[in-house]
């Protein structure tokens, strides 16, 4: 299982997204193995544009799993965005909660958002 970051998922509902990331979405939907969080997905409904895309999201609702966020995540994402200000590194509180998320459920997260790769590192 992989959590989809909203980077991906941008791609995947947009008709012209990166064919990559749209393929390597499209096959974890298809394997059953996308999951997302609730930042993802209050992200997505965030920026949705469309009746069609509204559509699209009501249906992965009902099919993607959602990995919950308790307060252990929130803790260990509050240590990870200390970790990550003492490194002099700046990154988006919802990126830090989705990589602690990730991280707190043993998962590796599908992304096109260098954040993460910078997160991973830290």
């Amino acid at each position: 299982m992989k959590l989809v970051d909203t980077s991906s998922w941008v791609h995947q509902i947009r008709r012209r997204g990166d064919p990559a990331v749209r393929a390597r979405v499209e096959q974890l939907l298809r394997a059953g193995e996308a999951a997302w969080c609730p930042v993802v997905r209050l992200e997505l409904w965030a920026g949705v544009g469309s009746d069609a895309d509204r559509e699209l999201l009501r249906a992965y609702q009902q099919g993607v799993p959602e990995l919950p966020v308790s307060e252990a995540i929130w803790d260990e994402a509050c240590s990870l965005a200390d970790r990550c200000r003492r490194a002099g590194k700046t990154v988006p509180p919802h990126d830090i909660l989705i990589a602690a998320c990730a991280r707190h459920h043993g998962v590796d997260i599908e992304h096109d958002d260098a954040h993460f790769d910078l997160l991973a590192r830290v």
